[in-house]
């Protein structure tokens, strides 16, 4: 093994060199006998990680061969051979990031904690999110013997803040809309509060008129929603193609696209701090505000949305009224025997049909 540290004089002091680095340090001594037992201390304290390392590659390579040679670049491709639709076409481009590209050729077994960390600080928010998922992903496969950074010391995770669109900008971007298309795919965000892409994919066979309910499939998580609609969405529907497609143009178009768009057109009315994700935010806060259950919210937003728990836990400012009230409501509602609904399913049986009771939008 070639030794990391030589010794060498400069003047009447001792010096040391690192053959790796290229650093070279005083060592503070003029004698010659003192500087050797220096050097050849940092020799040896290199050389036991460095044999440490060499056997446990070759435990791991008895039980997985090609545990010595796994990069960091091979996890990834796992992990997006395992995704599909949209998922898999985050991945591909989480998988074109720069700041990984200095992490992508370095072996699983030779990275250190301060690898990752300086990855994550030359990188963006995106970079820490998927790097834990690569992190994980890899030590679930036993790829990893030990996590590189424990749980509890990942850097937080902190998204650029995002606020719900009000009222009053919806309708100033509506004024100054003058495509139809985009129009309508604005006032369908408003009341439904669905993702840009399950929106611009909806299709006329998505719409069920004699039930009066919406239905799709998720892009992000494949799960089923059902929403039923009232005048105002009916409306809508009704400007839209009665065919195929009802946004035949902006589903054509790039996720990214109908964001960037959408910017230029809030930067041109002077409205900061939103995006088209915002009118999400904007359907969970004005849910929780007039008392919409949570669990119907999370039915049509997703149960893992993050505009449900941001409005249910602390965003949506709700003033409280007094228990009275309810008491009075409860009593009121008990004598007339009101039956309320329950929550949409995805397949209901044919004998079950769908209550009438419009969801307020």
């Amino acid at each position: 093994m070639k030794l990391k540290f030589r010794l060498f004089r400069r003047g009447k002091v001792f010096w040391c060199h690192d053959s790796e680095s290229g650093r070279q340090e005083s060592l503070g001594t003029k004698d010659r006998v003192d500087a050797r037992r220096l050097v050849h201390a940092r020799n040896e304290a290199h050389a036991v990680p460095f044999v440490n390392l060499q056997m446990a590659r070759a435990y791991m390579m008895a039980a997985d061969p090609k545990a010595a040679s796994r990069t960091w670049r091979q996890v990834i491709e796992e992990i997006v051979k395992l995704k599909m639709g949209e998922t898999r076409r985050r991945w591909i481009i989480a998988q074109k990031d720069k700041a990984l590209a200095g992490l992508n050729d370095r072996a699983l077994i030779e990275t250190r904690a301060e690898h990752l960390l300086r990855t994550m600080e030359v990188g963006k928010v995106s970079t820490n999110a998927y790097l834990r998922r690569i992190h994980n992903f890899a030590l679930d496969m036993s790829w990893l013997p030990a996590p590189i950074i424990p749980k509890r010391q990942w850097p937080k995770i902190r998204h650029r803040e995002r606020r719900a669109i009000t009222f009053e900008e919806h309708q100033k971007i509506l004024a100054a809309e003058t495509n139809r298309e985009r129009r309508a795919f604005y006032e369908l965000a408003w009341h439904i509060g669905a993702s840009q892409s399950d929106i611009a994919f909806l299709r006329t066979e998505d719409i069920d008129w004699k039930q009066r309910v919406i239905s799709y499939q998720r892009k992000k998580t494949g799960e089923y929603a059902l929403i039923r609609f009232d005048e105002p969405v009916e409306a809508i529907l009704r400007r839209l193609p009665q065919d195929g497609p009802l946004f035949p143009y902006l589903r054509t178009v790039r996720p990214g696209d109908r964001a960037t768009e959408f910017m230029q057109r809030t930067r041109g009315l002077d409205i900061k701090g939103v995006s088209l994700h915002s009118y999400r935010y904007a359907w969970a806060e004005r849910a929780r505000r007039c008392g919409y259950p949570e669990r119907f919210a999370q039915e049509a937003l997703g149960h893992n949305s993050k505009a449900v728990h941001r409005a249910y836990a602390r965003r949506a400012q709700v003033i409280v009224p007094p228990l009275s009230a309810y008491e009075a409501q409860q009593a009121n509602d008990l004598s007339r025997e009101i039956r309320f609904p329950g929550p949409l399913t995805v397949n209901p049986p044919p004998t079950a049909p769908i209550p009438a009771t419009a969801v307020p939008s």
